[in-house]
C-alpha cells in the first residue's frame, strides 16, 4: 500500500468483535479464524477488540497477563504473516518490570511486531448505582503516543488507542482512527456511537473501534456495537451485540475531498491556541 493516497485510494478494513471467555486458547483461536476470515474478504488491515485474550476485569489482569513477545503476541504475528494484512492486536495484559499494562500490539504483514502501544487513559469511572470500575487498581499507564504507517513513507498512518490528543494525530496527516475498546451496559449506549461520530467530525477522519462481543454473564458486559465511521460522521458499517466481522472500504480520495471542502486543519488558529504532544525520547 505503498503512498496509499495516491496509489491505493482505497483499502478494506475490518473490525472483529470477538467473542472471549476465560479460556485463553479459545480466544487466540478464535481470533486466529476470525483474521484469516478477514483477509478471505479481501481486508488489508484487520483490529481486534480490547482484551481479547482476557475476560476484562481488574481481577483479570494479573492472571493473564503476558510479557511481549509471549503466547498471544507469536499467534498475532503469525496470523498477520500468513494472512498478509496490518494487525492491529486490540490490547493484551502486558507484564513488565513488575508492572501491568494494557497494551496493544501492531504487526505488518510480514510478521514483525511494528509497534506497542500501551493505554494512556485508564478507565476509571464511578456511577453510582450503575457501575464502579477502576482499572489503576492493577494496571500502569503508558506515556506515549503511538502511530504507524502501512509503508514507508506512505501518507496513510493510523493512530493507536486512547490518545492523549486526536488533534495532534490528525495533524501529522492521519487518517484512520483506531480505537479498541471495552464500553459496557451504562456508557455505551450512551457515548459509543456519539464519540466516534464527533472524533470523525471534528478531525476530519475515518473512526474504527473495536469491541468484544456482549456477553451477559461476563462480570464485565461490554456493550458490543464495534462500528466504522466515514469523515462526515456517517456510520457506514456497524455490529451487534454478537461475535462478528463488520467490513468497510477506506476511500482516502473521499477523505480528501471532505477536507477540501470544509477546511478545518486550515482555519484553525494555531496562534492563538493548539495541541501539542510530549513524545518519549
Amino acid at each position: 500500500m505503498s503512498t496509499l493516497a495516491g496509489v491505493m485510494s482505497k483499502f478494506r478494513l475490518a473490525v472483529v468483535q470477538l467473542h472471549v471467555t476465560k479460556v485463553k486458547a479459545d480466544n487466540l483461536s478464535r481470533a486466529r479464524r476470525l483474521i484469516k476470515e478477514a483477509a478471505g474478504q479481501g481486508s488489508k488491515v484487520v483490529v481486534l477488540p480490547e482484551c481479547f485474550n482476557s475476560p476484562y476485569g481488574t481481577s483479570f489482569f494479573p492472571e493473564y497477563a503476558e510479557r511481549i513477545p509471549g503466547e498471544s503476541t507469536q499467534l498475532l504475528s503469525e496470523a498477520a504473516k500468513e494472512n498478509n494484512v496490518y494487525l492491529v492486536g486490540g490490547s493484551i495484559p502486558e507484564e513488565d518490570g513488575g508492572k501491568l499494562y494494557n497494551s496493544c500490539p501492531v504487526f505488518g504483514p510480514d510478521g514483525q511486531l511494528m509497534l506497542k502501544h500501551r493505554k494512556i487513559h485508564l478507565f476509571d469511572i464511578d456511577v453510582p448505582g450503575k457501575i464502579r470500575f477502576q482499572e489503576s487498581e492493577t494496571l500502569s499507564p503508558g506515556s506515549s503516543l503511538s502511530v504507524f504507517e502501512t509503508r514507508e513513507r506512505s501518507s496513510q498512518s493510523f493512530l493507536l488507542p486512547f490518545s492523549l490528543s486526536d488533534q495532534t494525530e490528525t495533524r501529522r496527516c492521519c487518517q484512520l482512527l483506531v480505537y479498541p475498546g471495552a464500553f459496557n451496559m451504562t456508557t455505551g449506549p450512551a457515548h459509543w456511537e456519539l464519540l466516534q461520530r464527533g472524533r470523525a467530525l471534528d478531525n476530519q477522519v475515518y473512526v474504527a473501534t473495536a469491541s468484544p462481543a456482549r456477553d451477559e454473564t461476563a462480570s464485565y458486559v461490554a456493550w458490543g456495537h464495534s462500528t466504522i465511521v466515514n469523515p462526515w460522521g456517517e456510520v457506514i458499517a456497524k455490529a451487534g451485540s454478537e461475535e462478528a466481522v463488520v467490513y468497510a472500504d477506506i476511500d482516502l480520495q473521499y477523505l480528501s475531498d471532505v477536507r477540501q471542502q470544509i477546511p478545518i486543519t486550515a482555519q484553525r488558529r494555531h496562534d492563538l491556541y493548539s495541541v501539542k504532544a510530549e513524545q518519549e525520547s
